[in-house]
């Protein structure tokens, strides 16, 4: 699988700026709309009102055009962002024709696009968008309409000062919160990046896990096969010895089990393959996994807390849920085997949006101490340690989360998965084949 390389986030950066644009256009055109009525109508300033209301217009369908752009689904790309930023150049500069070129005050909000593009874009498209600004600068140096007499004079020199200064707030005000905005997108989109190449690692060490599971489940199955047919044979010998007749029963009861765990395994295998989802209750797959767990774990005693309305609930279970709600009550059972005691707490509730599983156990605890805490390493000796890697791997195909914390008499782990993920879908629901009822 190639992973994304967290380092280059220009790829994604684009639809970022462009975005902004789109934005920044709004409030352009709000500026620009709410300045020319003021100098005309308050300052009674002799400008071409008609000619730049009928470019600010012009410039608002360009805007209603480009928001509608971003709704599409289709990538938007480098050359397009350079596209509307030279829009925008072109805009702002007939503007500037009209009001006195490069002696208005607002000429360095040429720069702005600069600014935002040196934050998004590569360096060719950089210099693309900075040769444009500079040439619409030369251009407005020789060719604008003058301003009207009144800028004349010290009155005039008074008035471009403050003009300046309103230029100046207004250019430092759209670089601090659009750039923010921009560096907060494309920091998003390296967390992004960063938590897919973790999770494809992740995904990776299964796998080999997995393909390892396998190969070891065909192997074991002969030589099981073979202890399952001799056993019998040697507790016929051996009737007469009554301890060894009970070693070899147990025995074959270990086997049993193995072979019960392997026929687990492939069928296991077979949902994953064909990601078929279980519709029923949450209540049936809930004693459906106690039943189960009893079966590997006869020796444990399980405390189930689930009210009948979070019981009754609908349920749609991928083919790995099953299996980390088992593992996580394995290793619960692990845990409190260490201090000698069978207890085991199961937590079936619903918050607000939420389905949460709490596993209890009554051992040791987590140790804070080791680099794996968060994911709840507990420091168990003969465990594999995959267990809880593999639960918190499901929950997070699943949009959920996976969280451990020690309690005053042992640890529990939570997993909190979002009904929106694991609720059947109407349609879906009413043609489903419902999953088969554990029997009691």
């Amino acid at each position: 699988m190639p992973l994304l390389n967290p380092a280059s986030p220009q790829r994604f950066a684009p639809s970022a700026l462009t975005r902004t644009l789109a934005w920044l256009r709004l409030c352009a055109i709000t500026g620009q709309s709410s300045a020319v009525l003021f100098a005309a109508l308050w300052m009674r300033m002799e400008i071409p009102v008609l000619p730049l209301l009928v470019v600010i217009g012009l410039y608002a369908i360009f805007a209603a055009f480009a928001s509608f752009r971003l709704t599409m689904p289709w990538r938007v790309r480098e050359w397009e962002t350079i596209g509307h930023i030279a829009a925008d150049t072109l805009v702002l500069s007939a503007l500037l024709y009209l009001t006195g070129g490069a002696t208005n005050p607002f000429v360095t909000l040429l720069l702005i696009p600069i600014a935002l593009g040196a934050a998004a874009l590569t360096i060719p498209a950089l210099l693309t968008v900075a040769a444009l600004t500079c040439l619409a600068y030369v251009f407005l140096l020789r060719h604008y309409l003058p301003l009207p007499p009144m800028m004349e004079g010290r009155a005039g020199f008074e008035l471009h000062v403050l003009g300046m200064a309103v230029n100046f707030a207004i250019t430092a005000m759209l670089l601090g919160f659009f750039v923010n905005r921009l560096a907060t997108a494309v920091r998003l989109q390296q967390d992004e990046v960063q938590r897919v190449r973790e999770r494809a690692l992740r995904d990776e060490g299964i796998l080999a896990i997995a393909t390892q599971a396998a190969g070891a489940a065909h192997e074991l199955n002969t030589p099981l096969a073979t202890m399952r047919m001799l056993l019998p044979e040697l507790r016929r010998e051996h009737a007469t010895d009554q301890p060894l007749a009970e070693d070899l029963e147990l025995l074959e009861e270990q086997v049993e089990r193995c072979r019960g765990i392997l026929r687990e395994m492939v069928a296991f295998g077979k949902a994953q393959l064909s990601q078929e989802e279980e519709q029923m209750d949450v209540g049936s797959f809930v004693h459906g996994c106690l039943e189960r767990f009893q079966l590997l774990r006869p020796e444990a005693e399980l405390e189930l807390d689930m009210a009948d309305t979070v019981a009754g609930a609908a349920l749609s279970s991928p083919p790995g849920l099953r299996h980390a709600l088992i593992n996580l009550l394995n290793n619960a059972a692990d845990a409190s085997a260490m201090r000698e005691s069978n207890r085991v707490a199961l937590r079936v509730s619903r918050d607000r949006g939420w389905l949460e599983l709490d596993v209890t156990d009554h051992g040791p605890g987590f140790l804070p101490d080791e680099p794996g805490y968060a994911l709840g390493y507990s420091g168990k000796q003969g465990g594999l340690g995959i267990g809880l890697t593999l639960a918190e791997a499901t929950a997070d195909r699943l949009s959920g989360e996976l969280t451990a914390e020690n309690t005053e008499d042992g640890a529990r782990v939570r997993m909190r998965l979002p009904l929106a993920s694991v609720s059947p879908a109407p349609s879906r629901h009413e043609g489903a084949r419902r999953a088969p009822q554990p029997s009691k």
